[in-house]
């Protein structure tokens, strides 16, 4: 295996890690990552009993974004603490946070309580994929990473097969909070494993500052835009003042935030790193790829209970080829980088299937079968899953060593804020489509739509159309990325790319 890094601060090189030291460091960041992972898929069905016994159907939504929002603000922040202070204690911190925020949800008595203790939550969430990502960037050279992509590859698959079955369970048998109540054990072993096995990682410290004026201009444009979406068709018609005032507030904020970028003298997302063509192409890729996957994961289960019927139970079922066929598709196209020179070709066919099945899903919505549904879901999950680790990797690849969780946070902001906008848009389309504000349950969401002489199954039809497009910008972003050849070690890669 190649030598690490040398340490950017300290001026001296870091001794090479063997496997079995960088199989320790791995299995403590595995649970880590299991936490945010499984907090993704467990929560997305029991989302429709939440807004059946809060009372609240208008404000689900956020339930969802609130957290995106938040740990898409603080993941860059994180990579940048992280590369002055180091990645364990960082990591720790994010765990500590993230549990206080679970257990806030699972006594939340209202909605507004809920959607505040989750902003809590994602701050601390927002840390946690993106570290363990950039944990493996500094011990594991980017050729060799397919090696130990089984180990995550075995979390993503857990989180994608149990969080669904156990969301829509605990909603429909137990009780909803339960879903954050099992947070806390999972993040109390967490904290005793990362604290363990990560004081054997090798650090790369260089100072940074962090830009938390940047992180909230970027929150109060979202949130502007987010409100326009949601309120749009809904409390105001969408060429009402309001509608228009909300749109021309996030288009201030965000100008003041492009602004920021630019005069801060270390902005939330560095320009210099958007300046790499493989980092901005890889990363708005990513934007819409999982953007769309993030809001098909929220709105596939009210489809399958308002549409086709089922329970919650029923509905996690139904929701896993969505969920699984994302880890297979990842674990064949990361394994494949290794091995071939063109990594491209795999994941842009894989778009483009995807965006087939999901024609095929807006065609038929009503009147395919099940069965039918289930396997055009995996098909277009493994389809999408093709493009997560080659974005992620060609990232990694293309910057410095001291950059890596710059560039990684940046990947992971872009992904995060491209699921809330299409969670907002996907709320936006379901909800003024149906003709529904305030109701309390999505059992109603039938029913007001035969009021207002619409079909749910067509609302549905724009969802996935929507989705459609959402995939074909991944496609179009990933087609224009620069295809860089993959460096056996991790610092010889990160000079000839800035080099090139």
């Amino acid at each position: 295996m190649d030598q690490p890094a040398p340490q950017a601060a300290r001026g001296h090189a870091t001794p090479a890690l063997s496997h079995a030291e960088i199989r320790t460091i791995i299995v403590g960041i595995m649970l880590a990552m299991l936490l945010a992972a499984l907090d993704q898929t467990i929560i997305a069905t029991a989302l429709p009993t939440i807004g059946r016994e809060l009372g609240d159907l208008e404000h689900l939504p956020w339930v969802v974004t609130v957290y995106l929002l938040t740990s898409t603000a603080v993941t860059p922040l994180y990579g940048k603490f992280s590369d002055s202070y180091g990645r364990r204690g960082t990591m720790l911190i994010g765990i500590v946070i993230f549990i206080i925020g679970s257990i806030a949800c699972a006594v939340a008595p209202t909605m507004l309580v809920l959607i505040l203790a989750r902003g809590v939550q994602g701050l601390g969430g927002g840390g946690l994929i993106a570290l363990a990502q950039t944990i493996v960037a500094d011990i594991v050279a980017p050729r060799e990473r397919g090696r130990y992509q089984v180990y995550f590859a075995s979390v993503f698959m857990t989180a994608s097969l149990v969080g669904p079955v156990l969301g829509g369970f605990f909603a429909e048998h137990l009780h909803w909070s339960v879903i954050f109540w099992i947070n806390l054990p999972l993040g109390l072993l967490a904290f005793v494993l990362v604290f363990h096995s990560l004081k054997k990682l090798p650090r790369h410290d260089r100072p940074h500052r962090l830009d938390l004026l940047g992180a909230v201009l970027m929150v109060g444009a979202t949130v502007s835009l987010l409100l326009a979406l949601s309120w749009g068709g809904l409390r105001h018609p969408w060429l009402s003042w309001p509608i228009f005032g909300l749109v021309a507030g996030s288009l201030v904020l965000w100008a003041l935030f492009a602004i920021r970028m630019r005069l801060a003298p270390e902005p939330l997302i560095p320009p210099g790193v958007l300046h790499n063509p493989v980092v901005r192409m890889g990363v708005l890729s990513a934007c819409f790829g999982m953007g769309t996957y993030i809001g098909l994961t929220i709105y596939l289960p009210v489809y399958f209970e308002a549409v086709r019927g089922l329970s919650a139970s029923l509905s996690g079922l139904a929701l896993i080829p969505l969920m699984a066929g994302t880890v297979c598709g990842a674990t064949i196209s990361g394994r494949s980088m290794a091995k071939v020179k063109h990594y491209k070709r795999l994941p842009v066919a894989g778009l483009f299937v995807a965006m087939a099945a999901t024609g095929l899903l807006a065609a038929f919505a009503r009147d395919l079968p099940i069965v039918a549904v289930e396997a055009l879901l995996a098909i277009i999950s493994i389809g999408l899953g093709t493009l997560l680790p080659v974005s992620m990797v060609a990232i990694q690849n293309a910057v410095m060593p001291h950059e890596l969780g710059t560039a990684t946070g940046t990947a992971n902001f872009f992904r995060s804020l491209g699921g809330a906008l299409v969670v907002a848009v996907f709320g936006a389309i379901v909800l003024g489509g149906a003709g529904l504000s305030g109701a309390a349950s999505y059992e109603s969401l039938g029913d007001a739509a035969a009021e207002s002489g619409t079909d749910l199954a067509d609302v549905f039809a724009y969802v996935f159309a929507a989705a459609i497009a959402g995939f074909g910008l991944a496609l179009a972003f990933l087609m224009a990325m620069e295809e860089r050849p993959l460096r056996g070690g991790a610092v010889r890669a990160a000079e000839a790319a800035v080099a090139d």
